[in-house]
């Protein structure tokens, strides 16, 4: 990777962006990549607008936050509004296919605009629980950041005392992860 992936995440509280981007970061370290997070979230947890701002690279990482993303993903209304002006001609927006009445708030000077049906897929497929793991898979596969054997080791690591309590989570949450690159791959 020759240049650093500006990657911003954004959705509602509760909806898993900064856990998706802290699972990213520590599969691109553990790869011995740059990899520089920074989340941004209301006081409440649930319910505001969550982002994260998320670079990885071979090569140390300059500042914190960035003015335009490689790729940006919306996972509610508030977050496309929220998003439009991290969008510049080179930028994947990546947003959920469920989300209605958005059409007009849908950045114009975007590179590609990428609609997945991730919530319907993991409510389902899946879990609902794992839609942020749909997303996940969905962000590996639009930049190949990380490869999925540390995506997989990095949710290992993250989630691995649940998987000791369920392991049928474990395969469920890897499921996840591959249905999020195949939703990207059929739109790309």
């Amino acid at each position: 990777m020759a240049k650093v992936v500006k990657i911003l995440l954004a959705g509602e509280g509760g909806q898993g962006v900064q856990s998706v981007a802290e699972i990213i970061a520590e599969a691109a370290n553990e790869e011995g990549r740059e990899a520089l997070y920074i989340p941004n979230f209301g006081v409440e947890q649930r319910g505001g607008v969550s982002i994260a701002y998320l670079q990885i690279g071979d090569e140390p990482i300059g500042a914190p936050k960035f003015q335009i993303g490689d790729i940006v993903v919306a996972l509610s209304d508030r977050a496309i509004y929220r998003t439009r002006q991290y969008v510049g001609p080179q930028t994947l927006f990546v947003y959920d296919s469920s989300i209605e009445g958005v059409d007009d708030a849908l950045p114009a000077r975007a590179k590609k605009i990428l609609p997945i049906p991730a919530i319907d897929v993991s409510k389902k497929e899946l879990h609902p629980r794992v839609f942020n793991i749909v997303i996940m898979g969905a962000v590996i596969k639009a930049t190949g950041v990380i490869s999925i054997e540390e995506a997989k080791k990095a949710i290992e690591k993250k989630l691995g005392y649940k998987f000791e309590k369920n392991p049928r989570l474990r395969e469920l949450n890897f499921r996840a992860l591959e249905r999020g690159m195949e939703l990207v791959a059929q739109v790309i």
